[in-house]
């Protein structure tokens, strides 16, 4: 039973007042009956405030309050003023802040449209605590149906939602300087942050194993920060820095969306939308107007959406694991294929998602000369795939998993790129070179040697999927009239076309991601069945002859790492004293 607060009676208000303390009516004050009153100095009250019971650790002093609903065993000192209706939860250690301050139905950067992609608005994500990857994609995918079928049902979504506004139970908050309707959950810590304003700070995670933290001089303005960190002087203005994000070193955003396990320091992003496992690290690296997921970006590396026409309406798709180099530059619009690498500057919008596993060089004139396939012969390829789960930030932490992740490099998508392009490939070898000798395609130019030479490595790839898929009972047998033969990579949740089309009818948000929550979890059996439904007569060999092809794969990665060691050993022997 919750007890009944009272009201200091005079002995109470003469100690409180020679302890420093004023109120015009001390009336408007409630205090826990336990309450030990040696334990507030230099407090101001103003308006309406109840106050908990101190315990051994509560305290307030050198403090403004008004309108403040505070609960047992806070710590307040040195504050400048705490303002209009804020709930601190017991445990809130608050101190030397400059303003804590709420505004009346403060939505506390909840609903918060980020203008990602195009950077014009046009493709608006709405963000809100529990925000999925998958969700934020369809959102800024499809504007049309984020329009007129999904904003009704997510306004009626967050209608329903109990947003927390005010200080959490255990929450840290200290040597900060404004905080201006910024909620901060359960145990979060903010330390040293230079301004906060309408933004809620969210911790999922289970009691003594918060992610969520914001540090010394973050400048943050409309944003969510749900289970991620900013750190060391980021900056951000529209943004959601989802699970596991980390944001640090001067890293400045405006209008983008970090999702799960991204890291970046010192340079820029824009209109970014950064899917899972997106890393840059270095300065003068500017990300904008792009979609991407567990890439990499080199120093310099750079995009322009801006062609002084029609405003900053381009934009572009980096597949999954694409890595760029030192001083790479990418006009948009762009579509990249999956784990190639961009080197160089391209200026021909060039469309490589048919051939993955590419390196992609920019000639002296910004065209795009392609050698593809060659990515699949680096040992790299497959440590990458180890390493992203072992560097899940969200393990161990009980999170409920907003985004939905599938880690795999040979996948039904990067499998389905590479059969399409061996039908690519015969037609260009088919058709005779320019007269510079090269094949030209979709914005990209071909040498006949690349081309046979990938030929051969998509084949080996090919057959090193099947091999790993492939069980002694042979290839799965197509079921009926199932159509899976469509994938697509939702922002690292892989799902057959047609589960994403049944999302976009579902009504509520409960709804869309039960489906894909099952996607997630079905996967390795809609795998089998697109399997079934994808390969031609062409690719049913004896099992036998499958391990033959994916020992041949193997040899060529060991390959690779034999001579990279070999190398390095080299390198090292020319450094030594």
């Amino acid at each position: 039973m919750e007890p009944t607060y009272i009201t200091p009676g005079a002995r109470e208000i003469e100690q409180l007042e020679k302890q420093g303390c004023r109120c015009q009516d001390w009336s408007s004050v409630s205090f826990h009956p336990s309450t030990d009153f040696s334990r507030f100095r230099n407090v101001v009250f103003e308006k309406t405030n109840s106050i908990g019971a101190s315990g051994t650790d509560g305290i307030i002093e050198n403090a403004l309050l008004r309108n403040c609903r505070i609960d047992d065993n806070v710590v307040i000192r040195n504050i400048g003023h705490i303002l209009d209706n804020c709930d601190i939860r017991s445990g809130a250690r608050i101190e030397n802040v400059g303003e804590i301050v709420f505004e009346q139905e403060s939505s506390c950067g909840v609903a918060t449209e980020v203008a990602v992609l195009d950077e014009t608005g046009s493709r608006p994500v709405t963000i809100f605590p529990g925000l999925t990857a998958q969700i934020a994609l369809l959102m800024a995918r499809e504007p049309k149906w984020s329009e007129n079928h999904l904003r009704p049902i997510l306004s009626e979504y967050l209608d329903r939602q109990e947003f927390f506004t005010g200080i959490g139970e255990n929450a840290t908050v200290v040597n900060c300087g404004t905080l201006f309707n910024v909620s901060v959950g359960r145990e979060v810590t903010v330390r040293g942050a230079l301004s906060l304003r309408n933004g809620i700070i969210v911790n999922n995670a289970a009691p003594g194993r918060a992610l969520a933290f914001i540090g010394a001089g973050v400048d943050a303005e409309n944003f969510i920060v749900e289970d991620g960190r900013l750190d060391s002087g980021a900056i951000v203005r529209n943004c959601y820095i989802g699970q596991g994000a980390t944001l640090e070193k001067g890293f400045t955003a405006h209008d983008s969306l970090f999702f799960a396990n991204c890291s970046l320091e010192n340079g820029e992003a824009c209109a970014v939308f950064a899917g899972p496992y997106t890393v840059s690290m270095h300065k003068s690296t500017l990300l904008i107007g792009c979609q991407t997921s567990f890439m990499n970006a080199g120093s310099g590396t750079n995009q322009s959406n801006h062609m002084y026409k029609l405003g900053p309406v381009h934009w572009g798709i980096l597949e999954r694991g694409v890595k760029t180099s030192s001083a790479s530059y990418l006009m948009l619009g762009a579509k990249i294929g999956a784990f190639s690498l961009l080197m160089g500057a391209h200026k021909t919008h060039p469309d490589s998602s048919q051939f993955p596993f590419s390196y992609l060089f920019g000639d002296d004139r910004g065209a795009t000369v392609v050698v593809p396939a060659v990515m699949l012969r680096s040992c790299g390829l497959m440590r990458d795939e180890q390493k992203w789960p072992a560097r899940d930030r969200r393990l161990k932490r009980k999170l409920p998993l907003n985004d939905r992740v599938v880690f795999d490099v040979l996948n039904p998508i990067t499998v389905d790129a590479m059969l399409t392009a061996l039908d690519v490939i015969d037609d260009l070898l088919s058709r005779p070179a320019d007269d510079d000798r090269y094949l030209r395609y979709r914005g990209m130019k071909f040498t006949r040697a690349a081309l046979e030479r990938a030929r051969h490595l998509y084949e080996l790839a090919i057959y090193k999927y099947l091999s790993l898929r492939i069980d002694d009972s042979g290839f799965p047998e197509k079921k009926g009239a199932n159509d899976v033969s469509s994938w697509v990579d939702m922002a690292g949740l892989l799902l057959p076309r047609k589960m994403l089309e049944e999302t976009m009818q579902k009504e509520s948000i409960e709804d869309m991601r039960e489906v894909f929550d099952t996607a997630f979890r079905r996967y390795p059996e809609l795998e089998r069945e697109w399997i079934a439904t994808r390969f031609s007569d062409r690719w049913h060999k004896p099992k036998e002859v499958i391990q033959s092809y994916a020992e041949d794969f193997n040899h060529m990665i060991e390959d690779d790492r034999r001579r990279y060691l070999e190398e390095l050993s080299a390198q090292n022997d020319m450094l030594k004293l």
